[in-house]
């Protein structure tokens, strides 16, 4: 086991050696770094120097965060902000604790990447949030990429940001995007000019491997996904309303019954700013 260990660690380090803003501040490299990890084969291209905001805040979901968060982070060269108002760590909606970076104000001005996590209620206290809006509506103006997964969409509707472009989110929340101007599509990850959005929590790793693959290449986004070993085969073909039994939609629907309505009252009120 420990071997195998040393050698998934040696793998993701010859890959990933600079995937945080810590390394990449750092001017030298451990020698041993250097005789341990070849290089040489990595295309120059394939490190810039992205500035990406990624958006937390109280009860957000967890997963939507991280498996974008994961392929933003095997960047090489690329700096990835984890964003709120303030330092203090951040409780999402299954209790993981998120430390923030940076707070709005320290935020760069020019964006690679602007990306918003979605929730359940929290999505709404977050519409509600008049220095959270005004930060995803400032940043949203220059970011070269605006992109979210789950209901993050939704915060992105209410900031103005998805109006009259094509946009998804997850399945039971996705009709309520039309109340900032969006049309909704169901797909699992929808490319509208500079918005990309993905549809519930899972569809971030995808919305994370495409937004990869658009600021470098296919290959370095095939490279991390193997990395990753992103093959997934789920037990159950359970994971749309297509195909998941009658019982659990109709389930779902009847916890978030009045959710569609609620949310889109908020997302009509945040666009009066």
């Amino acid at each position: 086991m420990n071997s195998r260990r040393k050698f998934i660690s040696s793998v993701a380090s010859a890959f990933l050696i600079s995937i945080s803003s810590r390394l990449m501040a750092t001017d030298t490299i451990n020698e041993s770094e250097h005789k341990t990890h070849d290089m040489s084969k990595m295309p120059e291209n394939w490190t810039k120097n992205e500035q990406i905001a990624m958006l937390v805040y109280p009860g957000f979901t967890a997963l939507d965060l991280i498996g974008p968060q994961y392929m933003f982070a095997g960047l090489m060269g690329a700096t990835v902000h984890i964003v709120s108002e303030t330092l203090e760590p951040i409780t999402s909606d299954t209790n993981v604790t998120i430390v923030p970076t940076i707070t709005y104000d320290k935020v760069p001005d020019e964006l690679s990447v602007l990306f918003i996590p979605g929730g359940g209620e929290s999505v709404i206290k977050a519409l509600e949030n008049k220095k959270l809006m005004n930060f995803v509506r400032k940043k949203g103006t220059k970011a070269k990429f605006i992109t979210s997964t789950c209901t993050g969409s939704l915060i992105l509707a209410g900031a103005g940001l998805l109006n009259g472009y094509k946009a998804t989110s997850h399945w039971v929340a996705r009709d309520a995007l039309s109340a900032g101007g969006a049309i909704p599509i169901d797909e699992r990850v929808v490319i509208d000019r500079n918005r990309i959005t993905g549809a519930g929590v899972t569809a971030g790793i995808d919305l994370g491997l495409t937004i990869v693959s658009l600021l470098r290449d296919d290959l370095y986004a095939q490279t991390l996904q193997l990395l990753a070993e992103y093959a997934p085969k789920p037990p159950f073909n359970a994971g749309i309303p297509l195909t998941a039994p009658k019982e659990a939609v109709e389930m779902i629907n009847m916890m978030f019954s009045e959710y569609n309505s609620n949310v889109q009252k908020v997302i009509k009120k945040a666009l009066i700013f």
